[in-house]
């Protein structure tokens, strides 16, 4: 089987998709572009501040991407690549897609307000508070797996740090002058770009050296300043500026595999049961999480991006074509494992995990058209470290947002300071989650998956449940709600069993309260779902 022929074969189908599904669904929605959005009609100049489209994709899509969609497939591909591609493929168009869209959509029609407000609008407000507090546990989650992740990077390969923070003053200097000197996004792009990766030449002759705990306390102080600046003179900038790195890393992949042709190496199909508790259902539903389906995309959607949508008409490329490009993303990492014998790729992973084995195939196919291999792969290592930065950072301005939430009471003149000030919120996030770090990566990651895709059924329920109260037709979101549903509590139950007998009690605390919320939040959304009319129409 030719890796070529495969992805192309993906990128075909996510295009037609995007034509005709994508198309159907904002039909479907009432996408209406000529209503305004809610960063021109609560603009406020921090979080409500208008992005052109291909701006607001590249923030979106860079906090989305992250090193998700590169790890999961290259993980799972010990149950076979057909299995893998198979979920790539049908998830991302008919599972994270309608996912993603969907959330981006609702808030904007929600004021650009989170999940859990939408929960509120359309099932009630004990099941807003139950999702707050079950999105803000899985985002310090996300938030001690990310620093953990980006520190252990920075410590084995340095000149990724040095890389980074010179992104960051980049970003700077390019929000200052497109958005307050207004200089043209074009000529911005141009210049942008290219000391982007003067900053990858610079950082691979000067690595910065630092020690892991170092690395965690820069981490901690960084995205506790970057959640609470305005978006324009950082996430925005930053996160547009590293979309065109790994829009980069992944039009050399394509080229290098049209030159390098390879041969998928892998078996089709191993086995349902590999043994200690991997079984393919639900391990590898749970393990390709971006890449198909991923409920922090909805916490992205309903959060930072849904606030800065110009254009009501802008959300069906940026929260559809977003997943579809991860979706190719995900097909291009799966190759980059299946293309080696099973030797190689044990090899590979011992040696640095699914991020090495991304890496050293896509710097091995820009080989084919002259890219020193030791430099491609450095390329390849940058720029999946820039995105993992990236979400984190963003998980810590979300953070901030679902707790502020929480504590809002609208029926009160004055609010609390939990709710006004956002750097007690987000100091009290930036604490706990970096504490949740001290745990480790590898203890972790598990549960983060877990709760991730349980978020994602959760936000589809809630996405069902507008639909409903609105009066349209919800059936594109309740397939894959039960399914979601069916995989993730399955998959709590196995790792309760499995940190129980590893003696993890702190995890085991953690996965139990997320299974009960969930089973909570079903319960109250059961009426509403199942009522033969809607229980009060939601104009939004």
């Amino acid at each position: 089987m030719s890796a070529l022929a495969l992805v192309i074969f993906t990128i075909f189908i996510f295009i037609v998709a995007y034509a005709t599904y994508g198309a159907w669904l904002s039909k479907k929605w009432g996408i209406d572009p000529s209503k305004p959005t809610p960063a021109h009609t609560m603009g406020d100049g921090v979080d409500y501040v208008p992005a052109k489209a291909p701006v607001l994709l590249g923030h979106h899509f860079a906090s989305i991407a992250g090193a998700g969609p590169i790890v999961g497939p290259i993980a799972a591909a010990i149950f076979g690549w057909i299995p893998v591609m198979l979920w790539i493929i049908i998830g991302s168009i008919f599972f994270g897609g309608v996912h993603d869209f969907g959330s981006v959509f609702a808030s904007v029609r929600h004021g650009g307000k989170s999940v859990g407000q939408i929960i509120e609008a359309n099932i009630g407000k004990s099941g807003k508070k139950l999702f707050s507090i079950f999105a803000w546990l899985t985002l310090l989650l996300v938030i001690a797996a990310f620093t953990n992740i980006v520190a252990n990077t920075f410590v084995s390969v340095p000149e990724a740090a040095t890389s980074s923070v010179l992104f960051i003053i980049l970003a700077i200097v390019f929000g200052f002058f497109v958005y307050r000197k207004g200089v043209p996004l074009g000529i911005g792009t141009v210049f942008g770009v290219i000391l982007l990766f003067a900053s990858i030449y610079f950082g691979m002759h000067n690595p910065l050296i630092l020690s892991r705990n170092t690395w965690i306390a820069i981490i901690l102080v960084y995205i506790f300043i970057a959640s609470v600046t305005p978006v324009w003179i950082l996430l925005q900038p930053r996160d547009y500026l590293n979309s065109y790195l790994l829009y980069a890393m992944m039009a050399g992949a394509v080229l290098g595999l049209i030159l390098y042709r390879p041969e998928i190496q892998l078996p089709a199909y191993t086995s349902f049961n590999l043994g200690n508790g991997q079984f393919l259902f639900p391990m590898l539903f749970i393990t390709i999480a971006c890449g198909a389906i991923s409920g922090f995309h909805s916490l992205v959607g309903s959060g930072t991006t849904a606030k800065q949508v110009d254009n009501e008409a802008d959300t069906k490329l940026i929260g559809y074509g977003s997943m579809l490009i991860e979706g190719a993303l995900a097909a291009i990492a799966l190759v980059t494992a299946a293309y080696i014998g099973k030797d190689k790729l044990a090899t590979l992973l011992s040696n640095g995990g699914p991020v090495n084995v991304f890496s050293d195939g896509v710097g091995t196919f820009m080989t084919k058209f002259g890219i020193d291999f030791v430099a491609g792969k450095s390329f390849v290592a940058l720029a999946i470290s820039a995105f993992a930065l990236t979400s984190l950072d963003t998980a810590t301005r979300l953070g901030r947002f679902i707790f502020q939430e929480f504590f809002e009471d609208e029926t009160k003149e004055k609010q609390s300071i939990l709710v006004t000030n956002r750097f007690v919120s987000t100091i009290i996030t930036v604490i706990l989650g970096g504490g949740l770090a001290v745990v480790g990566w590898s203890k972790v990651w598990p549960l983060f998956g877990s709760a991730n895709q349980l978020l994602a059924a959760l936000a589809l329920l809630a996405l069902a449940a507008w639909l409903k109260n609105r009066g349209s037709s919800n059936s594109m979101t309740i397939i894959p709600m039960i399914f979601m549903f069916a995989v993730t509590l399955t998959a709590l139950v196995l790792l309760i069993k499995a940190n129980i007998a590893n003696s993890n009690y702190l995890l085991v605390g953690f996965a139990i309260a997320l299974f009960i919320l969930a089973l909570i939040l079903i319960g109250q959304s059961y009426k509403v779902l199942t009522s033969p009319t809607p229980k009060e129409k939601n104009k939004a």
